[in-house]
């Protein structure tokens, strides 16, 4: 992304799979330079583009100080970076539980202060809407940073009644690095500051044998992820430390030579899909369905070239167009839902212009569960920075 220090213009990079924990804040001339790290390029020709674009033959030092400080901080696809993504995968393979990677960071890293604020974040829950018939099912929360989305998170977990704790909660979380088309299991228990969430190994091991090669379990994914791990500490302030949890990640649903199809085109997707259901069908009563998600990513920092604010000039038509899409998941129309996701797709843009991370959540929500049908309880966009925006909101379902 860009780099947000005034005085280090540039290109910042980091690692979100946390193989490194370096940040680099790369020159605008070297960040150019990068383009030659494409696996066909030599250093001679980093330092020949490095010429032509500072008039400047002295080049040496800078281009072989940008390669090595990539590659001391395992950002080439070299053996630094490959001994770093095996010792982090076999590191959280080995471990007893899922450890917090956000807390410090997207809240409070103390129970005391992350109770606190967590009760001041539900007591800013907006007005209740109006709700359908029927036992409630699952609700939908997003997975912003919550200080972000304080009003949708509580709209999404007020609406929770208090008799749900002896369930288990199956959460469908955006899986921002995993796989497409595939599906992020593990069994560790999830630690927050609150203490240990219990994942439902027993649900965990049914799940992995109905679905086959379409889940990875003890997906590595699930270590860094936030998607699921903000709704974790919802839950345990909600229902007890101890909260039972089925915790599922869900890769992104590619187009490729079946561009054009619904994402169960893909027999693995639709292989998880009737696993999910099966299970949902079985378990019925003893679950409780949760997913992590947010909508549209629009602006500077998501490559838009657009200057973008909550509310205002593109953002009043993004609104409609989220609202759309809200109201066929509430009707049950998946297959509309999905139609709507596709239909402003470019080339440039890939299949969803407006880049929703929740898509593969909800639509794995709503094909397995077809009976559910729900209401938009709250809807809003937030200025994630000066230029970008993500908009986000909560829902609830209940079976029809």
């Amino acid at each position: 992304m860009p780099s947000p220090v005034a005085t280090q213009p540039g290109l910042l990079l980091r690692d979100p799979f946390h193989y490194s924990e370096a940040t680099l804040i790369v020159p605008p001339v070297l960040a150019r330079g990068l383009a030659c790290f494409d696996g066909a390029h030599t250093e001679a020709d980093l330092r020949a583009l490095l010429t032509r674009l500072t008039g400047d033959v002295a080049v040496t030092e800078p281009a072989r100080h940008l390669l090595k400080a990539l590659r001391e901080a395992a950002f080439l696809d070299d053996e630094v970076f490959a001994a770093r993504r095996a010792q982090r995968h076999a590191d959280f393979a080995g471990a007893p539980s899922r450890t917090s990677a956000h807390a410090g960071g997207g809240y409070p890293d103390a129970a005391a202060p992350l109770a606190a604020t967590l009760d001041g974040y539900l007591a800013r829950a907006p007005t209740p809407v109006s709700r359908g018939a029927g036992a409630l099912i699952g609700v939908a929360a997003p997975h912003v940073s919550p200080e972000g989305g304080i009003a949708s998170y509580a709209a999404a977990y007020g609406a929770l009644p208090a008799d749900l704790g002896d369930r288990t909660f199956v959460i469908l979380g955006t899986s921002h690095y995993g796989a497409p088309d595939r599906f992020g299991l593990t069994r560790k228990p999830f630690e927050t500051p609150f203490g240990a969430a219990k994942t439902n190994a027993r649900l965990v091991d049914r799940l992995a044998r109905a679905a086959g090669d379409a889940a990875n379990v003890e997906d590595y994914c699930h270590a860094v992820e936030h998607s699921i791990e903000f709704q974790v500490v919802f839950l345990q302030h909600v229902f007890g430390p101890t909260v039972k949890i089925l915790p599922i990640l869900c890769g992104a649903f590619v187009e490729g030579p079946d561009a054009g199809k619904p994402p169960e085109a893909s027999a693995h997707v639709a292989h998880f899909f009737g696993a999910l259901g099966d299970l949902a069908a079985r378990e019925a009563e003893r679950l409780f369905f949760i997913l992590g998600v947010d909508m549209t990513h629009i602006g500077r920092r998501y490559g838009d070239p657009l200057t973008a604010r909550a509310g205002k000039g593109k953002l009043v038509e993004v609104e409609a167009r989220d609202r759309q899409r809200a109201a066929r998941l509430a009707a049950g129309d998946a297959g509309g839902f999905w139609e709507l996701v596709r239909a402003g797709g470019t080339p440039e843009t890939g299949y969803d212009d407006l880049k929703w991370c929740g898509s593969s959540p909800l639509y794995t929500f709503a094909r397995a569960l077809p009976h559910a049908r729900g209401d938009l309880l709250h809807y809003e966009q937030w200025n994630i920075d000066a230029a970008s925006v993500v908009s986000f909101g909560a829902m609830s379902f209940r079976a029809k």
